[in-house]
C-alpha cells in the first residue's frame, strides 16, 4: 500500500504543472510568454531561453523535446510556434492536452486564421484564454489534494464521532482557503 500523505503533499495546488506558455512568431521572436515559476526570473533569462527553444525545434517535426531539463511540447502552424513547458517528470499528454487546448480556443477566435497577424489583433482574446486554462488546471488539482485528505481522514481513520467532526471541519476549511 502507499503513502497517501506524501502523494498529498506531491499534488498540492499548484499553476507550477505549466511552467510557461509561449508563442514566438516564425523569427523566434516572442509575441506572448507567460511564465509561472521563477525558472527564468529575469527577462533577459527567459529571451535565452525562448531563443534557445526556437533554435532547438523550429526545423523538426516531432512536438516533444527536453531542454533544460524541462519537457516541451510545441506545435507550429504558418508563422507562429506555440509552446508549454512543463518539469522533466510531468506528463507529456497532459501538457499536450494543454497546448491543443491553446490552440483549438485560438483557431476558434480566429476563425480558424490562427496566424501572427490575426493573434496581434486580438490579444485580449488570447491573455483571456491562457487564463482560463490555467485557472481550469489549478481548480483539477485543488480538487485532487481535496480528495486525498478525504481520503486520508475516512479510509484511514475509524469512523469514530470526533473523527468525523474533524474530518468535516477540515474539508470545510480546505475548500474556504
Amino acid at each position: 500500500m502507499f503513502n497517501n500523505q506524501l502523494i498529498t503533499v506531491i499534488l498540492e495546488p499548484s499553476l507550477y504543472t505549466v511552467k510557461a506558455v509561449l508563442i514566438l512568431d516564425n523569427d523566434g521572436e516572442r509575441l506572448y510568454a507567460k511564465y509561472y515559476d521563477g525558472t527564468y526570473p529575469s527577462v533577459k533569462e527567459q529571451k535565452a531561453f525562448e531563443k534557445n527553444i526556437f533554435s532547438k525545434t523550429h526545423r523538426t517535426d516531432s512536438e516533444i523535446a527536453l531542454l533544460e531539463g524541462l519537457t516541451v511540447v510545441y506545435k507550429s502552424n504558418i508563422d507562429l510556434f506555440f509552446y508549454v513547458i512543463g518539469s522533466s517528470h510531468e506528463n507529456e499528454l497532459m501538457l499536450m492536452a494543454v497546448l491543443n487546448c491553446l490552440f483549438d480556443s485560438l483557431s476558434q477566435m480566429l476563425r480558424k486564421n490562427v496566424e501572427r497577424r490575426a493573434l496581434l489583433e486580438n490579444m485580449e482574446g488570447l491573455f483571456l484564454a491562457v487564463d482560463e486554462i490555467a485557472g481550469f488546471l489549478l481548480h483539477k488539482q485543488v480538487c485532487l489534494h481535496v480528495y486525498l485528505c478525504w481520503y486520508d481522514l475516512f479510509y484511514k481513520a475509524s469512523f469514530h464521532p470526533q473523527v468525523l467532526q474533524s474530518a468535516k471541519e477540515q474539508i470545510k476549511w480546505s475548500l474556504l482557503r
